[in-house]
This record gives C-alpha cells, sequence and structure tokens, in this order.
C-alpha cells in the first residue's frame, strides 16, 4: 500500500475514534498531576507558590476557554451537516470558505487542541506537555490528510483553489473574509453544549482531587458552581434536542 493511501486509511480510522483515544492522554495526565500534588518539587512549577501556581491555573483555564470559543464561532456560522461531531464518516454538503474558515483549513482542531492543551498543562509536566504536543501533531495531521482527500474528491478544484490560499492549522489573518451565515446560538448549544460542561468538570476534578490529596477542602468555588450550573444546562440541553425542536433552525 502506498504510503499516501496507508496515511488516508489511518486518517479515517482515527477519525472515527477522535473522542476516544484522547481519553488515554487525559487519565496519564491525571496521573501524573496527583504525583505532583505528592511531589511537587518533581516539576517545573513549584508547589510552594500557590500564587503563582493559581495564576498558572487560570492560564490553564483560560486556553482551554479559547479552545471552546474557538469552536463556538466555528460552529455558529457554518451550514448544516458541515463542522460536525460526526463519527461514523465524513460529512460535507458544502465547502466552508468564510469566518474561520478563510484564514485557516482546520478551525475546529485547532479548538481542539487548545482545550486538551490547557487541561494537558495542569500536570505542570514540561515533557508531558512536549509528548502531548507531538501526539497531538501526529494524531490530527493523518485526520486532516483524509479529511483533505474527502474533500477534495468531493469539490475537486473548486477546494484546491481555496485550500491554496489557506493554511492548515496556524492562522493566517490576512485573508479574512466575513461568515457569510449569521452566528447560531442555537445550532452552539445543539453542538457544543458538552464542551464547556466537560471544561469545568475536568479542571473542578483536578482541583478537588489536589486538594484532597493535601487534606484541605480550599476548593476552587468558581470550578465548582461552574461544573454544577454547566452540569443542569448540558442535562437542559439535550432534554431539549432529543424532545423537543427549540433548537431546530432551518439549514443549521
Amino acid at each position: 500500500m502506498a504510503l499516501r493511501e496507508e496515511f488516508e486509511k489511518q486518517g479515517v480510522w482515527l477519525f472515527k475514534y477522535r473522542g476516544n483515544l484522547p481519553i488515554i492522554i487525559l487519565v496519564l495526565g491525571y496521573a501524573l498531576y496527583i504525583y505532583k500534588e505528592y511531589y511537587p518539587e518533581a516539576y517545573f512549577l513549584q508547589g510552594d507558590d500557590l500564587a503563582m501556581e493559581a495564576c498558572y491555573e487560570w492560564l490553564c483555564l483560560a486556553i482551554c476557554f479559547s479552545g471552546l470559543v474557538i469552536r463556538a464561532y466555528t460552529v455558529g456560522h457554518t451550514p448544516r451537516f458541515t463542522s460536525g461531531r460526526n463519527t461514523d464518516e465524513q460529512v460535507a454538503e458544502t465547502l466552508n470558505s468564510t469566518g474561520l474558515y478563510s484564514i485557516l483549513r482546520h478551525p475546529l482542531y485547532l479548538g481542539n487542541f487548545l482545550m486538551w492543551l490547557g487541561v494537558g498543562m495542569l500536570t505542570g509536566h514540561i515533557w508531558f506537555i512536549v509528548a502531548f504536543i507531538l501526539f497531538y501533531w501526529l494524531y490530527y495531521e493523518r485526520i486532516m490528510y483524509a479529511e483533505e482527500q474527502f474533500l477534495t474528491r468531493k469539490f475537486g478544484q473548486t477546494y484546491t483553489d481555496w485550500a491554496e490560499g489557506v493554511p492548515p492549522f496556524i492562522p493566517s489573518f490576512k485573508n479574512f473574509k466575513k461568515p457569510s451565515l449569521r452566528f447560531s446560538w442555537k445550532k452552539v448549544m445543539k453542538k457544543e453544549k458538552n464542551g464547556l460542561f466537560a471544561m469545568f468538570l475536568l479542571f473542578a476534578l483536578f482541583d478537588m482531587s489536589g486538594e484532597y490529596v493535601h487534606g484541605t477542602t480550599d476548593y476552587n468555588m468558581f470550578l465548582v458552581y461552574g461544573c454544577i450550573a454547566t452540569g443542569v444546562a448540558y442535562i437542559i440541553l439535550k432534554f431539549l434536542k432529543k424532545k423537543t425542536s427549540v433548537l431546530d433552525e432551518e439549514g443549521r
């Protein structure tokens, strides 16, 4: 099998399981975080500087949230059957080329990267962070390759011409084009409802676990309340999506 075909085959397989495989990295990162709480001297972020550690955790949260914002902005401006969370196969009824798609070809994967990076940075382990970045690069490189092969076959020269002027992952703002569709909060709430809850849940879990290791209950209440509020919102939105048409919007 040619290397090009092998890359595409791997990308198709990874695409189907792209929501599950990173959990392995998350579990490893959580284990390292707990180890850091027991042995802070082994990490680049020293545990005795509480102010610095608190600022660092807020930085991690901000990076994670920025990824969520990128995903929400992207999804909110796209039509139906594009930029979705489908895992069975690639789906694209139209070619997105405005909004964030005018400055990079894979804005959702950039959003995913920042969300996972924010969580991974909580470990405070520099080599784990470097390893995560390399893993993400190799992991999504194949997914992006398979996706671009699919889009090339579907849209032909139209896709090729657009892709030639737009970088794959690092944004280039000089060619930004205003989104062709207005922003849809309904689509964001329907498609991205789990992202905000997952972010608060993971950060609250890490924070509470760290406090438990130290035998204290000095939890970050912003994370605790955020986890509860977004959890309730997730349940409500899931109910509305399954049982009603409140979140439905024509063409989105």
